[in-house]
């Protein structure tokens, strides 16, 4: 039990750390790669991003890749989300062991759309030109490996398209990460059936070069006066930081079951502290219940500096997450299908809703 005070309380200054930092309000708005922040997978939208010591699989090469080295054999995720004002993102991912010496290889796609938007002018300012939409790609290959029963680490490259058919820009991202993991009990028996109740977990990620814009859209006619004719002039684009972070994270798994030889019920506490490089720093609580494999419900929230008031709040999101997975078992070697969900609150715009479907060759750890 003291091990267990001991951790909660852990898990609390973490996440009050981030209300101590600041971050970096200043430089709000200057960055490009945007859509770097957004979590497109449904598990850890669940919990509010929580997960940087405990997430596992594909998943975890969005917030901490470290957690890739636990995929068990294959694993294929495809999820949609529903975007604030109708944006669509659509992404895909998948996992697979190679060798014998715990290493894993990911591949993860997220493209999003941001539909029909209309094209204006300063002299047209109510449209009729037409339409136009935005596209966003990023492609990203990641590595990573169980060194020992407890530490497990990972790196990841991420390539990054973005713009118009008239103007667009690309870039690429590193990301990195580690986790790590014991059990707490005394009892060498119970530590042998519970696994690692205890996890730490650090990760940075999208550390890359200043992203620019070229095309055709960069380009004016103008007329010189001292000449007879008109030039086509280029202009320069500026260059835009990527929002680089931060993630610590901790967790600990209180199994509720009374007995020793079975442990059916999970109830998993998390916590995690980001800063930012061109925001104000953010700070979450999360809790995850799980029967055996089979049902997960979850619930999260992320505080950021202001985020109670309309008048003060610097984002759409409004802190409230929840979701939940049904994984069914298939096959002889563990093997399981899963659908997930999760819901975001946001305002003034529409909700953000995010469904995912999971395929584990290999099945799960107990």
């Amino acid at each position: 039990m003291n091990h267990m005070k001991y951790y909660i309380s852990a898990i609390l200054a973490l996440v009050i750390t981030g209300n101590v930092f600041a971050g970096n309000p200043d430089r709000r708005g200057t960055n490009g790669g945007e859509q770097l922040l957004i979590n497109p997978w449904a598990r850890s939208n669940g919990w509010g991003n929580v997960n940087t010591a405990n997430v596992q699989g594909i998943e975890a090469t969005w917030i901490n890749v470290a957690g890739l080295a636990q995929t068990k054999q294959t694993e294929l995720v495809f999820s949609h989300t529903r975007y604030l004002a109708g944006i669509n993102i659509n992404n895909f991912g998948l996992s697979q062991v190679i060798g014998k010496n715990g290493g894993v290889i990911g591949l993860s796609l997220m493209n999003i759309n941001s539909g029909d938007i209309q094209r204006t002018t300063y002299q047209q300012p109510e449209g009729g030109l037409g339409t136009f939409n935005v596209q966003f790609t990023n492609l990203a290959m990641s590595y990573a490996k169980k060194f020992s029963e407890k530490i497990y680490g990972g790196m990841l490259v991420r390539f990054i398209s973005e713009g118009t058919s008239e103007i667009s820009g690309s870039t690429m991202t590193l990301d990195a990460g580690v986790q790590y993991r014991t059990a707490t009990s005394t009892d060498e028996q119970i530590r042998r059936l519970k696994g690692n109740d205890f996890k730490l977990g650090i990760s940075v990620k999208n550390i890359g070069p200043d992203i620019s814009y070229a095309g055709d859209a960069m380009s004016i006619r103008a007329q010189d006066p001292s000449k007879s004719y008109s030039s086509t002039l280029q202009q320069r684009s500026a260059k835009d930081g990527m929002p680089s972070v931060v993630n610590f994270g901790m967790s600990y798994d209180f199994r509720l079951d009374k007995g020793k030889e079975v442990f059916f019920n999970r109830l998993t506490l998390a916590g995690n502290f980001t800063s930012h490089s061109y925001q104000d720093n953010t700070g979450a609580m999360g809790l995850e219940y799980a029967y055996k494999n089979f049902f997960m419900l979850r619930s999260g929230f992320l505080y950021q500096q202001g985020i109670f008031s309309a008048d003060t709040r610097n984002t759409a999101y409004t802190g409230y997450h929840a979701g939940f997975t049904l994984e069914l078992p298939f096959g002889k070697n563990k093997s399981s299908f899963a659908l997930d969900y999760s819901f975001k609150q946001t305002k003034p715009f529409g909700n953000m809703h995010t469904f995912g479907v999971r395929i584990d060759l290999g099945g799960k750890e107990d």
